[in-house]
């Protein structure tokens, strides 16, 4: 018999550009450290996303909006993320791009809203009545079927519950017992039985069972405390999107044409505003009974200039209504034309009556020595041996160039000095794969030379 131990069964994970981004990297009284959680400079930027941070944390900041402008590579969507990240996962995150709104299948303005919803949590509190114990006893008490034939159904089941507390019988219906045999519960198992959907939940075996030689290892938990019978707090976190498409799916026969029928339904179809009022007044329902609290998430809009005048107007209306997340957007656009206008020129290409809304950030450009420490932070991020010499020579292209060529060039400078039989990268190598690939303003720069050669 070949037994074979596993290496690992987690996945490696493609490392993206933001990948070393933990946080905004202040101190505690909100001051931004130089370098830290994987930023950069541009400390006054990161002080006031801190402060967006605390008036979103102490909600005080929803239906509002934000704008990050600055060139090109200056890290704007590193502060969005950020953000995210000090917001913590429980905060709803939705990041999308102003393009995304031109698909063929739905309505701008759809995709806008869809997104906005999506950035709106709802932690829903439910207090369920439980029965939760160690199992003793688990019979089934059958009786004679009474359709007639020879066989036997079962009428209750009896089974025995045990807590640090006390003993306790309970006789259940007999779907519970299908439940019961389908999370293949046995004596010495903890459960819990939910006493008004009849739900099991098999927790693990009790830890009194944990020296018995057992082939399965098993997971063991401690016997429950309190008494057999009681109250448990149960928290969930949903989306507002994910009530509307809950809400939205056609509930059809199980019948293998309704199946069919829904599987040739196109996977996008719009959720009616008429559907999302009704949600939106079960969802207040509950807010005002205290079952629920509103999570206004964060919506990040990139390359918010390729939005048109249609949905700059929608955003006014979905940033006015009373569930509305914080709404970051992000752009590299000077002074540039309104998209769906003729002539109307407008900073950033939003309209000024939006603009006049929103609290700015601008990110400056880096210099040579953040450019170097950004370069270090990646190759270490990457996994790149690199040396200081190689390290200083990257800053100056980056310097000249852009950060993001810089950066493109170390995992091309790692591959080359491999072929070498080096070990870290250094300057020659760096050089030669300079040599070999444009940044954007050399090939500009070729392409305005030898004009006369290229197609017009």
């Amino acid at each position: 018999m070949k037994i074979e131990e596993v290496k690992s069964t987690a996945k490696t994970q493609r490392i993206s550009a933001h990948s070393h981004i933990k946080g905004l990297g202040l101190d505690e009284n909100g001051v931004p450290i130089q370098m830290a959680a994987g930023l950069v400079g541009q400390e006054s930027a990161r002080e006031a996303a801190g402060i967006v941070v605390d008036m979103i944390r102490s909600k005080k900041m929803a239906g509002r909006a934000l704008l990050l402008a600055g060139p090109p590579g200056t890290g704007k969507t590193a502060i969005a993320l950020a953000i995210a990240q000090e917001l913590g996962n429980k905060v709803p995150f939705c990041p999308m791009v102003g393009s995304e709104v031109y698909s063929t299948e739905i309505k701008k303005t759809e995709v806008l809203m869809e997104n906005f919803r999506r950035a709106i949590g709802l932690r829903i509190r439910e207090t369920k009545e439980v029965f939760e114990g160690e199992v003793t006893e688990l019979t089934p008490v059958e009786t004679e079927n009474p359709a007639g034939g020879y066989g036997k159904t079962v009428s209750h089941v009896i089974i025995g519950l045990k807590t640090a507390k006390g003993t306790k019988q309970l006789k259940l219906d007999p779907t519970i017992y299908e439940a019961l045999q389908k999370e293949k519960v046995e004596v010495g198992d903890v459960i819990y039985i939910e006493a008004n959907s009849g739900a099991v939940k098999r927790q693990g075996r009790s830890d009194t069972f944990a020296t018995e030689f057992d082939l399965e290892a098993e997971e063991y938990v401690p016997l429950p405390k309190g008494d057999v019978h009681k109250k448990k707090e149960v928290v969930q976190d949903v989306t507002l999107h994910d009530l509307d498409c809950a809400n939205a799916r056609p509930q059809g026969g199980h019948d293998i044409m309704s199946v069919m029928g829904q599987l040739m339904k196109p996977k996008k179809t719009e959720i009616t505003d008429k559907l999302r009022k009704e949600i939106n007044k079960i969802v207040n329902k509950y807010i005002d009974q205290g079952i629920a609290e509103l999570v206004p998430g964060v919506l990040f809009i990139d390359e918010v200039h390729m939005l048109d005048i249609e949905t700059f107007t929608y955003l006014h209306r979905a940033l006015e209504s009373a569930i509305a997340p914080i709404v970051i957007f992000a752009t590299n656009r000077g002074r540039c034309q309104i998209r769906g206008t003729e002539d109307i020129i407008s900073p950033h290409g939003i309209p000024l009556d939006l603009l006049d809304r929103l609290l700015i950030i601008r990110t400056l450009p880096y210099n040579k020595a953040e450019l170097l420490q950004i370069l270090k932070l990646r190759a270490s991020t990457e996994g790149i041996a690199i040396e200081e010499d190689a390290l200083s020579a990257l800053a100056e292209i980056g310097a000249n160039s852009t950060l993001r060529y810089a950066a493109q060039l170390l995992t091309p400078a790692s591959l080359t000095a491999r072929a070498d039989g080096a070990q870290r990268i250094a300057p020659p190598h760096i050089q030669a794969v300079h040599t070999l690939f444009l940044d954007a303003k050399s090939s500009a720069r070729i392409l305005t030379q030898h004009s006369d050669k290229y197609m017009k």
